[in-house]
């Protein structure tokens, strides 16, 4: 069974799929089968915005679909920048590194002891049929107050971890995928996919 990832990101493919080849599908980018669409992402959560990708390129290539939905969340602005994580800012002159310093920016106020932040990852699979399999997965740190290492992406330079010592940006990439947020979100989602009867290869 063909399952399409909704996305154009071939590095997400590549992550996510370590975990689908487990089941008996074969997980394909949109962009492979020529699905070239700009899904609005008006939900007010990471649940909701997964399953409004997820539904919309299901819909678009009458496929069962894949999305994931993720960002950080900062403590001390009340969650923010959350769902608009890879729209913090909303200029569209910004790349991850502008977004990255804006953020910083944001929270020069916040004392240390209370920059508490945690990156999100919600993982929705929808059938042509209505089934819908969703998982969230979460991994809790703290804001530093300038980047440090150079791996990852993203907010991964002022991100830290503590359990790690260091930023995410800072962890080896085997490393980090063992205990990132979509990571944890493949874990549940894998055992969710077992539970509604997916078998093993």
């Amino acid at each position: 069974m063909k399952v399409v990832l909704a996305s154009k990101n071939r590095h997400k493919l590549e992550e996510i799929s370590k975990i689908t080849e487990k089941f008996d599908f074969e997980l394909v980018l949109q962009s492979d089968l020529g699905v070239d669409i700009d899904v609005e992402e008006n939900g007010t959560t990471f649940e909701e915005n997964s399953f409004i990708k997820a539904e919309a390129v299901m819909k678009a290539t009458g496929l069962p679909a894949l999305a994931d939905d993720s960002g950080i969340a900062v403590d001390a602005l009340n969650g923010e920048p959350g769902i608009y994580s890879a729209r913090y800012g909303f200029d569209d002159s910004l790349d991850d590194w502008g977004r990255l310093q804006l953020l910083l920016k944001n929270t020069e106020h916040v004392p240390d002891g209370q920059r508490q932040a945690q990156f999100v990852c919600v993982i929705t699979r929808v059938t042509p049929d209505g089934k819908v399999i969703q998982a969230r997965g979460e991994i809790h740190g703290e804001l530093l107050r300038a980047p440090v290492g150079e791996n990852g992406f993203g907010y991964d330079p002022i991100f830290y971890y503590p359990e790690a010592g260091m930023s995410t940006a800072q962890m080896r990439p085997e490393e980090k995928n063992k205990v990132s947020h979509r990571a944890n979100a493949l874990r549940i989602f894998y055992e969710k996919l077992k539970e509604a009867g997916y078998a093993d290869k």
